[in-house]
């Protein structure tokens, strides 16, 4: 029976965990458990034109929107299978228990988007991302249960493993609890590890998504492309740890942003943006915030004191208790202050519509794969591409017969990241960028110990030096213009020196 070694937990890497069990035996790897991933913190929805509002909705315009947004940079093929598929994944989603928000006619909700002008995103309250991991584990318990997925908890990747035909057959991990250093062995390796949130410190996402696994795969040969496409979301908090998402969903269902201007409310929105106002696409709403904002001097608000107290305590439940938990405010009678942060990574493992890399054996899927998401992420399109992700890449895993001889395994340990290093990359990778900042970031990181996380900072900097454009999420001052000949896909290659090119 064949062996497919999965690395992360979340719903990419339990999706492709599931799938692969039927045909194979599944090494689920993770240093916590699901219930701690990041996914468990998607609030808003997942997108798939289930066409039940009337709207005449289909996949075509699913997928024309999805273009859209990523500025004509996605890779065409992939996006055309996931919206094609994504009524058939929510099915599946709802089939296996996940506890979808239902309409009086008992169909599955839909709401608003951002980037859309159909009701196209499946919910559950402002909790969907906990409903479809809940989901998704119990059933992935059941293949446990008949030992065809196997749970390794605990465990921390520390590099892959090649055979001499440069197959990747495997992963070498570290034991958090007790320092034990294990290899994985099997026929493919589907990587499903998430963002690189440690390169920015405090991000929206999990702290256990610290990038590392993607920079070890920079450096030992794998591609990665799009690195300087970094999405911040418009709406997020800042709390004593970290900076907390206020969901899009909130404007999905009627909330409106504005600054105070002459002693009265000034809804930017709605005047720069009339025919979609606040559910322009993330990056268009990220800018406005900031240009409203006069770069962060005035405050910013996200007003829903207007909705019902129902819409606000169930469909918004997330966000009535971020607000009046850690901000201790009342959004049902306050507005909220909000500020655009660091929210999801369209960079990464350059992968096709099959999920592959450019290494034999080894896939990727959800938020570590780069090509759905382009220069921008639609909302409700990050659960859907994480599925669908390990779902293709589990189909494909099975197919993989390697048959090279393992060669030398790499143990070595990874660095704890240096303390400067989220100050560097916020300053110069930030909703603006300008080749003076960014020179300069690049300057301060080749004075650091060469880790891989530095490497991958030093190429998401170089990406975004390279791309003299502004497109979607990379906004260059000194380039304001967006350009056809950078209508393509930054790709970065490591070989001892970061190579960058496009195509």
């Amino acid at each position: 029976m064949k062996r497919i070694i999965v690395v992360g937990a979340g719903v990419a890497g339990l999706t492709a965990a599931i799938k692969a069990s039927d045909n194979a035996v599944v090494d689920l790897i993770s240093p916590d458990y699901s219930e701690r991933s990041q996914s468990v913190m998607a609030m808003g929805g997942i997108n798939a034109s289930l066409n039940t509002k009337g709207q005449n909705d289909s996949s075509e315009q699913h997928f024309i929107d999805t273009m859209r947004g990523g500025c004509e940079i996605n890779d065409v093929d992939a996006v055309f299978k996931l919206t094609n598929d994504a009524p058939k994944i929510v099915e599946w989603l709802s089939k296996i228990g996940t506890n979808f928000t239902r309409d009086s006619y008992g169909n599955i909700d839909l709401r608003y988007f951002g980037g859309q002008k159909k009701q196209r995103t499946a919910y559950a309250g402002a909790r969907t991302g906990k409903q479809i991991v809940t989901a998704l584990v119990n059933q992935c318990r059941k293949y446990e249960d008949y030992g065809n997925i196997i749970r390794h908890v605990g465990w921390r990747f520390l590099s892959l493993i090649f055979t001499d035909n440069n197959e990747c057959v495997g992963v070498v991990c570290v034991n958090e609890d007790d320092g034990e250093i294990k290899s994985f062995v099997g026929d493919a390796v589907i990587i499903a590890s998430g963002g690189l949130n440690s390169l920015f410190g405090k991000t929206v996402g999990s702290t256990q998504n610290d990038g590392y696994v993607t920079a070890k795969l920079l450096t030992q040969g794998v591609q990665l492309s799009n690195l300087e496409m970094i999405q911040y979301h418009p709406t997020t908090v800042l709390t004593p740890n970290k900076r907390m998402l206020i969901t899009e969903a909130a404007r999905g269902e009627g909330g409106k942003l504005y600054v105070m201007r002459d002693n009265t409310k000034y809804y930017f929105m709605q005047e720069w943006y009339p025919e979609m106002a606040e559910l322009m696409p993330r990056d268009v709403v990220s800018r406005s915030i900031y240009k409203a904002s006069s770069g962060g001097e005035k405050e910013v608000y996200l007003d829903i004191t207007h909705l019902d107290k129902d819409t606000i305590k169930v469909k918004l439940d997330e966000v009535y208790d971020v607000c009046t938990q850690y901000l201790n405010l009342n959004p049902i009678v306050e507005p909220i202050p909000v500020f655009p942060g660091v929210h999801y990574f369209m960079g990464g493992i350059k992968t096709d519509a099959n999920h592959k890399t450019n290494i034999r054996g080894l896939y990727a899927a959800g938020e570590c794969s780069s090509q759905y998401h382009g220069a921008n992420r639609l909302g409700g399109n990050s659960l859907l591409g994480a599925i669908h992700g390990g779902w293709i890449a589990a189909e494909n895993a099975l197919l993989e017969n390697p048959s090279g001889k393992i060669i030398q395994k790499e143990t070595t340990l990874p660095t704890q990241n240096d303390v400067r290093l989220a100050e560097i990359m916020s300053r110069s990778m930030g909703l603006y960028r300008d080749d003076e900042n960014l020179n300069k970031g690049l300057d301060e990181l080749s004075n650091m110990k060469e880790t891989p996380i530095i490497i991958l900072a030093k190429a998401c900097i170089l990406s975004a030096l390279e791309r003299k454009e502004s497109r979607g999420a990379h906004q260059r001052i000194d380039y304001p213009k967006t350009v056809l000949e950078f209508e393509k896909t930054s790709n970065v290659l490591y070989d001892g020196e970061i190579n960058i090119f496009f195509e």
